[in-house]
């Protein structure tokens, strides 16, 4: 047996290579996993590609797994019991549709598979027992068909002979009917004599030619009847029939009729199937007395379209005739479309181009015609689009850009919908990742950010955080923080601020100096882990703001010990008059800056006052002879901090109009070094300013002298030395600090008979308002002092 296949397969094996398809003829029954025949050697096909290009075999109409392809070796294989009557039924010719599938690219090669037949069914009568009624007046050489014994195999494996028992009145015959069926009739070879024998039985036995050879048997039991001469009629050879898919039960699909013109049981006709298939049988049912064919069982197209039956109709006395009867089965749209995801690409990388290829789709409809025909669509909003590819397979591409940032996952739905009438369809989702890739720097959630410290204060505090978001995943959003290099005050960036790498937090490294440095920029780097990584930048402003820290400095008096200054207040001063002015600034800054002078011990308490804000000493009243000419003053100047820090100095005043009748100056309480300084310069004013007033009066004369009153003001004072006024402090407004409006010069009295000292007085001696700015610029100071300087000197010379 296996020889003869094996045989059968070399003979048979036939190759048809055409724009890419190819033919096998095999013999049914074949064991799982026998070669078809190579395919890859047949096709022309890379056999190291079999695998990556996923190749696969796909039987059409969604019938089981028959056959397979070894991507090793290239062999198609039988996968699954190949079963021909299954298959094809009583068809001559079994041809198994299927297609190979091969990706990147897409690639379809039709294969047809001729199953071939091999006798694997025996002979088989419709009924095991024949009854026949037989006139005995039935002449010699009468004949009796004997319905056809049935064969699921075809060819030389169907019937081919009928064996007939030996006996003494039968003979066989064996006929062809037009359908080119064999059957078998028995022949009266002697006539019958009713009161011999009435009844007989016969063996009737049918073979195939197949190897080996299989048989089936029937019993024939004759009953010996008086004659009837007239077999049945029918009214056509030929009944045609049309029937819809999935019609009900009953269903009446065509009726048969023969009529006999004998009479009695004789004309009597009934109805039986004499050629029908296994499964028209179980499908098709008949009325044995009014030859309606009904419906019995489930039609389905997708099975079975079209059923051919042999009907045979037979009188009283055993007399018959036949019809065949054709069935079509017309289709109806009972099939939504299938969609198989052939292949798919998850997760996608957001960066993909448009145009893409993601997936394979196939889509199939088991109905035929227009309800077979399937149109596919796809959800709208989606960046995709399906694009059709070879029969019955579509490619899903993308549509767009993708961004994960945006859309992370989708849920594509496909729609197949047939052209029936109603039409079907189906739908499938497909879930789609989109990977992420590094596309996004990280952005910082400020433009810019301010960072505000006290000046003293800790190494190691923190002085503002910076936050940067970046919306991509997992590494390529984490956020590093790092500075930038830079420079503050020559030195670098690192060694005054550090920044946090995780958090972004901004740590001071020093304790700053609001007096050094008022601010200074920071710029900081958001770096993420992407590969390459991506960045951005920002600036944080640090600004360090004042605290009071500094006490106040007095200009003017000087200190003790730096040199030494006697103001002189003229006896016929009037309440009220400038006699003098405590000049002092503070380093800081703000009301920290804000200074206020106050009396804190005086000669005469009630005699003299200060401005709070402006520093000027004034007298409270006139002065009266009574008065003690030394005046001692002692100041403190208060800044306007938390908490608040002064400073104290002494002013010394003399009442007197002429320096004759200053006393002893030794007796003044001084510093011994301040005194001599002092001395020596009351010397030489006195010496420049007797020899000036001698040269003034020899050149007036005596009209000058008569006329002469006593003056306060006179141009060529001697101003205050620039010592005083040191370059490092800035002019400032009312507040008790030294601005460049004021001037205060010591004048000489031009009616005095002597050279002595006038009160000192101002150039301005209106009060500024106490709420004016104070200018911060050390720049300005600087020049503000070096134009007083130059006015001071042009005065003194």
């Amino acid at each position: 047996m296996l020889a003869d296949c094996i045989l059968i397969l070399l003979t048979s094996l036939l190759f048809c290579i055409s724009h890419g398809d190819v033919s096998y003829s095999f013999p049914e029954e074949m064991k799982r996993g026998s070669v078809i025949g190579n395919i890859v050697n047949d096709l022309g096909l890379q056999l190291s590609r079999l695998s990556t290009r996923k190749a696969r075999i796909v039987v059409e109409g969604n019938r089981k797994r028959y056959c397979e392809i070894n991507v090793e070796t290239g062999d198609l294989a039988v996968a699954d019991r190949i079963d021909r009557e299954e298959l094809c039924g009583a068809k001559m010719s079994c041809l198994l549709k299927c297609e190979l599938v091969l990706e990147d690219p897409l690639e379809s090669h039709r294969i047809s598979l001729q199953i071939q037949d091999v006798n694997d069914n025996p002979p088989v009568f419709i009924k095991d027992i024949v009854k026949m009624e037989i006139r005995e007046s039935a002449p010699k050489g009468s004949r009796y068909r004997i319905n056809a014994a049935g064969d699921a195999d075809i060819g030389q494996n169907a019937v081919q002979n009928y064996i007939l028992q030996k006996n003494d009145y039968f003979a066989l015959n064996v006929q062809t009917n037009s359908f080119g069926k064999k059957y078998s009739e028995i022949v009266l070879d002697r006539e019958l004599d009713r009161e011999e024998q009435h009844e007989m039985t016969l063996f009737l036995t049918a073979v195939d030619g197949g190897t080996p050879q299989r048989s089936g048997t029937a019993v024939i039991q004759i009953t010996v009847l008086d004659a009837n001469d007239n077999a049945p009629v029918f009214g056509q050879a030929v009944y045609e029939a049309t029937l819809l898919e999935n019609s009900h039960i009953d269903t009446v699909v065509v009726t048969v009729s023969a009529t006999d013109i004998d009479e009695g049981v004789n004309g009597k006709v009934t109805y039986e199937f004499s050629g029908i298939s296994g499964i028209a049988k179980e499908i098709f049912s008949l009325n044995e007395r009014t030859g309606e064919i009904t419906v019995g069982g489930n039609i389905d197209f997708e099975e079975e379209s079209k059923f051919e039956m042999l009907i045979e109709g037979k009188d009283g006395d055993g007399l018959y005739s036949e019809t065949k009867v054709v069935i079509d089965i017309i289709d109806v749209n009972d099939n939504a479309p299938v969609i198989h995801i052939s292949s798919l690409a998850n997760p996608i990388p957001e960066n993909v181009s448009p145009g893409t290829e993601v997936g394979i789709i196939n889509v199939q409809d088991a109905d035929s015609e227009n309800n077979g025909q399937v149109r596919c669509s796809i959800q709208q909003g989606a960046p995709f689009k399906l694009v059709p590819s070879i029969k019955n397979y579509y490619s899903l591409v993308t549509a767009g850009q993708l961004d994960r940032e945006l859309v992370s996952d989708y849920n594509i739905t496909i729609t197949a919908t047939d052209e029936g009438s109603p039409p079907l369809s189906s739908s499938k989702t497909v879930q789609l990742s989109v990977a992420d890739i590094n596309d996004n720097p990280p952005v910082f959630e400020e433009q810019s950010y301010s960072a505000y410290v006290s000046e003293n204060n800790k190494p190691g505090s923190t002085l503002c955080s910076v936050t940067a978001r970046d919306p991509d995943w997992r590494q390529n959003g984490t956020v590093i923080y790092s500075l930038l290099a830079g420079e503050v005050n020559g030195a670098p960036v690192s060694s005054y601020v550090s920044v946090n790498g995780d958090t972004g937090v901004i740590h001071a490294l020093r304790s700053f100096d609001y007096e050094q440095f008022r601010s200074f920029k920071v710029h900081v780097m958001a770096r993420d882990n992407g590969s390459p990584p991506l960045s951005s930048n920002v600036t944080v402003s640090v600004f360090i703001s004042d605290v009071n820290d500094n006490s106040p400095q007095i200009l003017y008096p000087a200190p003790e010990g730096n040199s030494f200054m006697t103001e002189l207040v003229p006896k016929a001063a009037h309440g009220g008059s400038l006699v003098s002015k405590v000049i002092a600034v503070d380093a800081d800054s703000g009301q920290n800056a804000w200074l206020s002078y106050h009396i804190v011990k005086s000669t005469d308490p009630g005699l003299f006052t200060i401005g709070v804000h402006s520093g000027e000493i004034r007298t409270q009243r006139d002065i009266s002879e009574s008065d003690s000419m030394k005046q001692n003053l002692i100041v403190a100047v208060k800044d306007n901090g938390q908490p608040s820090l002064s400073v104290t100095c002494s002013m010394y005043l003399l009442i007197s109009d002429n320096l004759a009748e200053v006393p002893e100056l030794k007796d003044i309480s001084y510093d011994e070094k301040n005194s001599k300084l002092t001395s020596y310069l009351i010397i030489a004013l006195v010496s420049v300013s007797t020899f000036f007033l001698t040269f003034i009066i020899i050149i007036l004369g005596v009209r000058f002298c008569r006329r002469r009153k006593p003056r306060l003001l006179f141009d060529g004072a001697v101003a205050i030395p620039s010592a005083y006024l040191p370059p490092n402090y800035a002019d400032v407004d009312p507040t008790g600090t030294l601005r460049s409006t004021y001037n205060y010069d010591a004048y000489l009295t031009t009616g005095s008979r002597t050279s002595d000292f006038k009160f000192v007085s101002s150039y301005n001696d209106n009060t500024l308002p106490a709420d004016q700015t104070l200018r911060k610029s050390p720049s300005d100071f600087a020049d503000a002092f070096q134009d007083s300087l130059e006015t001071l000197e042009v005065g003194l010379f």
